[in-house]
This record gives C-alpha cells, sequence and structure tokens, in this order.
C-alpha cells in the first residue's frame, strides 16, 4: 500500500502562476493522500474534487480560511518573490484575520484573475473509508488560517486502520500547543488499531520527537523548499505493526516535496 502526503499550495506558485500539482499527486499512484493546502473554488477550480473525479478517490475535506487565488502571475525566475517570508506571496490572498501586505494589495488590484474559494486540508484514498472526523484545533493568535486534525478510518488490505491529516502552524506562532490536542486526540482512538498520522509540521523532527512522543517516522527525506530542499517539515507518522517497504521525496510543482512512503500491514 502506497501512502503519501503533499502540500499543493492550492495549484498556484508565489508568483499566482498555475502549477501541475493535479498531474504530479496523481502520478504518485498512492492508494492513501494527505492533502494539506487544497483548494475548492467557488467558480469551478476545485482541486479536491478534480483529484476526486480523475483518480476514483473518496475522501473528506476540511475548510479552514475563506481566501483568493490569483492566477494571474507572469514574472519570476524562483518558485516566488525573494522577500515573499516578509512581504507575503502573491498567489494566495487571506483577509479574514489579517490584512494584506503593501506588495500584496498592488499585486491583487491589478490581477486579472482572482478567484475566490475554501483552503484547507484532506483526505483521498481509494480504500473503503468506514468514519471520518473533522477536530477543530482553531487559530492561534499570529495565523491568518485556522488548523484542524482530520481523521479517517479504513479498511485496509489486511484490516482496518485510522489515517490523521494535520497542517501545523510554525513553531513560533504556538504550534507545539496545537500538537499536544493532537496526541491527546489519537490517544483516545482505538488502542488495537493502526494509525497513520501526516503532513505539513512545519516542524523538524526531533522537536517533533519532543512534543509528539510514542510515534515512529516512516521516512527520512527532505521536504523543502522543493528546488533545493534543506529540511525535512513534512512527515509520515506510525503507531502500530506498519513495515516499511521503501520511501521516498519528490518534487512535484508545489514548493514542499511530496512525501510517499511504501507500507505494509500484518
Amino acid at each position: 500500500m502506497r501512502v503519501a502526503t503533499f502540500n499543493l499550495h492550492a495549484g498556484v506558485d508565489g508568483w499566482g502562476r498555475s502549477t501541475s500539482v493535479i498531474e504530479q499527486t496523481l502520478e504518485l499512484h498512492a492508494e492513501v493522500l494527505i492533502l494539506p493546502e487544497l483548494w475548492r473554488g467557488a467558480s469551478g477550480y476545485d482541486l479536491f474534487d478534480e483529484l476526486r473525479r480523475r483518480g476514483n478517490f473518496e475522501g473528506v475535506f476540511a475548510p479552514l480560511a475563506e481566501a483568493e487565488r490569483n492566477t494571474s502571475g507572469r514574472k519570476g525566475r524562483r518558485w516566488q518573490p525573494w522577500l515573499a517570508h516578509v512581504n507575503g506571496e502573491r498567489g494566495l490572498f487571506f483577509q479574514e484575520h489579517r490584512t494584506l501586505s503593501k506588495a500584496q494589495a498592488r499585486t491583487r488590484a491589478r490581477a486579472t484573475h482572482l478567484e475566490q474559494g475554501q483552503w484547507g486540508l484532506g483526505i483521498l484514498t481509494t480504500l473503503p473509508i468506514d468514519e471520518t472526523k473533522v477536530i477543530s484545533l482553531g487559530r492561534l493568535d499570529r495565523e491568518r488560517v485556522n488548523r484542524a486534525l482530520v481523521l479517517a478510518r479504513l479498511r485496509g488490505p489486511t484490516g482496518p486502520f485510522w489515517v490523521a491529516a494535520v497542517h501545523g502552524a510554525h513553531l513560533s506562532h504556538g504550534s507545539r500547543h496545537q500538537y499536544r490536542r493532537v496526541n491527546r486526540e489519537l490517544a483516545a482512538l482505538s488502542p488495537t488499531l493502526p494509525i497513520l498520522l501526516g503532513g505539513d509540521f512545519n516542524a523538524w523532527r526531533p522537536v517533533l520527537r519532543v512534543i509528539l512522543p510514542g510515534w515512529r517516522s516512516l521516512v527520512r527525506a527532505k521536504t523543502w523548499p522543493a528546488h533545493h530542499p534543506h529540511s525535512q517539515i513534512d512527515h509520515l507518522f506510525v503507531r502500530g505493526p506498519w513495515h516499511l517497504d521503501g520511501g521516498f521525496s519528490v518534487r512535484g510543482g508545489s514548493d514542499h516535496r511530496a512525501l510517499v512512503a511504501d507500507v505494509t500491514l500484518p
């Protein structure tokens, strides 16, 4: 069974240019996908539905923010502007809880293709789904978006197991408090069922080992930034008798690399 996590960045880069994340996600050939930064546009561009239809998936989507998606971008050799982490990117605009930077406001005013929609976190799978849950983790003061723990109980080739998806805030914003909540929620699930916990944690493994004790990391591979990765901030963790048959990270159009694991359960 192949499992993967891939931050899709809503199918745009940091300049507001469309990317090939749909095709790249389908080429992973995964039975279970954990997908941070999915996009469901109000006027038709729906990453969740497109992947579900083309890949014969079913799943669950948790909307975490109302946003605008810009596909008017043209320039830039890099994936995003040099100062995007200071002045903000140009592909996605979040205004529910914080105002745009001056650079973002200028880009938005010039944009010719802006779409309203929902930005969020999802799980897609080709396996039968017995149950899904979305547990709100709230919004931290410095955050533009809400956070959630998304759960799906699946029927695998050898029995049921849980998949848990997260897209964590940055450590500097206080994500450790949310991860402790995640640990408590997962500890309350049936102790007899294996669990796969994955997503974009925005944190390194040594830190998560302290915040999330008792989890085993499946794959060690750098995932960010995609063009020349120096860090692994996307992870696949497990509890239970999971056996790793192989794993890797691969570039796929986003600013994160996809993290993939081939696993078996007895």
